[in-house]
């Protein structure tokens, strides 16, 4: 069950999206999932706010094909059961076009599966470990070699080779952390030591007691949700050790505290602070919608120009079967906040331009760095081969690692 934020929160958007549906226009159904409780709220709430935005800025100007767009907006209580269940449910019952939704790569791994035996389409806004592809789902959020990879680089070049890993308990820290080992490995750097936290733990002292006695050049985090509050909390009473995060954006450093945060680095495609005329028109929207204080994130933006391309897709294809706008959307490119994005047609990723920034007093990014240009996605790492990476995922299954 939902709680009573939330149910409010649904009950709210739904009102305002559906004023406009009428007889001689039925509505276009959409799911949104996310976790609206547990331990992945921290993170999530804040993308159906942009997903709303995006849908009544397409609305107001007359939907898909002249028809209304209607989420149905479910909460998948930061458990991937429910992420599954809450899917075949919107896809069989609730007969959406699409599906919007997922964080942990655990959650969009178990609505792979439902997806592709529907033909229905998922929309996945997150950075993630790579090593999959889906004709069903579309990745709006950055691969490895677009994300981690460049932030490696430039970590080398102006922190250290000294590197302290410490992530979440589940697929994309101990998978990215894969491809990071391997990456520091090639440029003779060292990983002093490696801990994950399982989702939503707090006990983070014996891993500090750890980066105290070990004084690390750089940390790299990739823990997810409020384990990040105890983290760079007690991380605060120790010397001073630079972090560079890669689910960590403006919104989490609000609710983590700016205090705590000041001084470290995340690595992403968006920031708030990038200086486009596209991106201050989509800021000023969000806050006339939202509130003047509110932040976006770069899930956030992702999740917006997903919902923008759909509805783009729609519109070439003359259809909202989900067959049909996939492969329409696989031409299409869009003149996004973040810059000019495009989707890959052999994988399903966008194209996305690389940045690192540094954490302000002000809560917001001073971006140190940012690729030339658009990066190719590269799902698969190209140091070893499509079949040798599937081979490692199943034997890591075998295992029962996340």
């Amino acid at each position: 069950m939902l709680t009573l934020f939330p149910k409010l929160l649904v009950a709210s958007i739904l009102l305002s999206l559906m004023t406009s549906c009428t007889p001689e226009q039925p509505a276009v159904r959409i799911g949104i999932i996310h976790s609206l409780t547990g331990t992945m709220a921290f993170s999530e709430k804040p993308l159906i706010d942009t997903l709303t935005l995006a849908i009544e800025e397409i609305n107001q100007k007359g939907g898909v094909l002249g028809r209304p767009i209607v989420p149905i907006i479910v909460d998948g209580q930061s458990d991937p059961r429910i992420f599954a269940k809450e899917a075949e449910r919107l896809i069989t019952e609730e007969h959406v076009s699409a599906i919007f939704g997922c964080w942990t790569s655990a959650c969009r791994k178990a609505v792979k599966p439902i997806v592709e035996k529907y033909q229905n389409l998922l929309f996945y806004p997150l950075q993630y470990e790579g090593l999959e592809q889906s004709k069903n789902i579309i990745y709006t959020g950055a691969t490895p070699n677009q994300q981690i990879t460049p932030s490696l680089n430039w970590a080398l070049k102006n922190l250290g080779k000294r590197f302290f890993l410490i992530g979440s308990d589940y697929i994309f820290p101990r998978t990215a952390n894969l491809i990071i080992k391997d990456t520091l490995k090639a440029q003779q750097a060292h990983v002093l030591a490696e801990h994950y936290l399982p989702l939503g733990s707090q006990n983070i002292q014996p891993i500090i007691a750890e980066i105290e006695r070990l004084k690390p050049d750089v940390i790299l985090n990739t823990i997810n949700g409020d384990s990040n509050v105890a983290f760079f909390s007690a991380l605060k009473e120790i010397q001073t050790i630079p972090v560079i995060s890669y689910s960590i954006a403006e919104t989490e450093i609000e609710q983590i505290g700016t205090k705590l945060m000041q001084g470290h680095y995340a690595a992403w495609n968006y920031f708030q602070s990038i200086n486009r005329v596209e991106n201050k028109q989509f800021i000023k929207h969000f806050k006339q919608r939202f509130g003047d204080n509110r932040l976006i994130s770069d899930p956030m933006e992702a999740s917006y120009i997903g919902l923008h391309l759909w509805a783009k897709a729609i519109e070439q294809a003359q259809s909202t079967v989900p067959n049909r706008v996939r492969l329409s959307i696989s031409t299409i490119s869009l003149n996004a906040p973040e810059g000019i994005i495009s989707i890959d047609s052999n994988s399903q990723h966008l194209w996305k331009t690389a940045r690192i920034g540094q954490i302000k007093a002000n809560g917001q990014f001073d971006i140190v760095w940012q690729s030339n240009r658009p990066i190719a996605p590269v799902p698969y790492p190209s140091y070893r081969s499509k079949k040798e990476w599937q081979d490692l995922e199943k034997t890591r299954l075998k295992a029962k690692q996340p």
